[in-house]
């Protein structure tokens, strides 16, 4: 994997975590669903994680050069 896909990874991988921390806030407003807030607030925090990860991945490689083609 070159640099411009981890940072593609990166940016899904953000998007995604940030969809889940704005469910994980809907969630705990809520006196009906609050108990869902903690696993989406989980899954959101491990998504960022993610997006970190492949990050510092694409941080430590050569930039990508454009190709011919």
């Amino acid at each position: 994997m070159d640099r411009t896909q981890h940072m593609k990874l990166a940016d899904a991988a953000l998007t995604r975590a940030q969809r889940l921390a704005e469910d994980a806030e809907h969630y705990a407003q809520s006196d009906t669903y609050n108990h869902k807030a903690a696993p989406f607030a989980a899954a959101g925090a491990l998504w960022a994680d993610i997006a970190r990860t492949h990050a510092t991945v694409a941080a430590t490689l050569p930039e990508t050069k454009p190709t011919d083609g």
